[in-house]
């Protein structure tokens, strides 16, 4: 009798694409299982096949609606563990919450750490996710967590692209380490735009610190939401003299009015990853959608196997 255990996919309703995608990557099917909900909006899941002593890994990306998906997460790692698989590892793709990640302000709560909780004590064994908003949730679990990366892959679309005279920048002063990840892949130099408010109530004021007039420029964030910082970074690169203006974002939230403001802004495209699931209704002309899948297919298949995943970070 062989002790090795199966690897099983298995996948709810944020992003099947994506998990279909990896499915086919790995050459292993993703696992019968169905989500229904009650009248009163009670989530209920039932698994269709044997898990019992089965690696498995759940695909789920928190991502909008973020309550929603979480429940969803959360039964059915409850069920996954009452029908005795031996381990359970989480595939998050975009790990919702993540910008609750400390007290700003007396009495708020820690959401981000809340959620590792959850998690936790539902019962999973490891977190597979991507670009964590901020690295430090990883110390929020007491179970390993790998942290992918999606700046690789945004930087080699980039170097296909064979963009003369660039320069990669920061929209941020927080996002310094990021813009210096992609510049070093890409060989170029990075800037960042600097954001202060001379004196209260005053407008807010962007300066640009680095070499960027007549240069083509990258602007680099971790998540594009509302898409706020990224136009208004923009914004003060063309008032600076810049020629061409991209930018790259691993997560594509996507509120509203962002497709309104890239679609009036200075950028040329804004290239995202498909961490989030994008509807047709947001696949405007100017967003172009990268695949995380064979990364995150070569990461589960070297946890599977028990090879090192931290040749991925790189």
């Amino acid at each position: 009798m062989s002790s090795k255990s199966e690897m099983k996919l298995f996948t709810l309703n944020s992003n099947q694409p994506l998990a279909e995608e990896i499915s086919e990557i790995l050459e292993v099917p993703i696992g019968k299982s169905s989500v229904v909900r009650f009248s009163d909006g009670e989530v209920q899941i039932n698994i269709e096949e044997s898990v019992r002593g089965d690696d498995i890994y759940l695909i789920q990306s928190t991502s909008q609606p973020v309550n929603e998906n979480l429940m969803e997460l959360l039964i059915m790692i409850d069920a996954l563990k009452r029908a005795s698989a031996k381990t359970i590892n989480v595939v998050i793709p975009y790990y919702g919450y993540a910008r609750q990640d400390r007290k700003a302000r007396p009495r708020e709560p820690i959401t981000a750490k809340l959620i590792a909780n959850l998690l936790e004590k539902a019962g999973i064994s490891r977190v597979i996710t991507l670009d964590l908003h901020a690295p430090q949730i990883q110390g929020f679990f007491n179970v390993p967590v790998d942290q992918l990366l999606g700046v690789p892959i945004l930087a080699q679309y980039y170097k296909e692209q064979d963009i003369k005279d660039l320069v990669v920048v920061a929209p941020d002063t927080s996002g310094l380490r990021r813009a210096r990840r992609m510049a070093n892949i890409l060989d170029a130099p990075i800037a960042f735009v600097d954001k202060r408010r001379p004196e209260p109530n005053a407008p807010e004021v962007r300066n640009v610190v680095g070499e960027i007039e007549g240069k083509n420029v990258i602007i680099v964030d971790d998540m594009i939401d509302t898409a706020g910082t990224v136009t208004q970074a923009a914004e003060a690169l063309l008032e600076s003299g810049v020629n061409d203006i991209y930018a790259c974002g691993t997560h594509a939230v996507l509120s509203e009015p962002s497709l309104q403001k890239i679609d009036d802004s200075p950028i040329k495209e804004l290239v995202v990853t498909n961490s989030i699931f994008l509807p047709d209704e947001k696949r405007i002309k100017k967003i172009k959608s990268l695949s995380v899948a064979p990364l995150l297919a070569d990461a589960l298949l070297r946890v599977q196997t028990e090879h090192s995943v931290s040749e991925l970070f790189d």
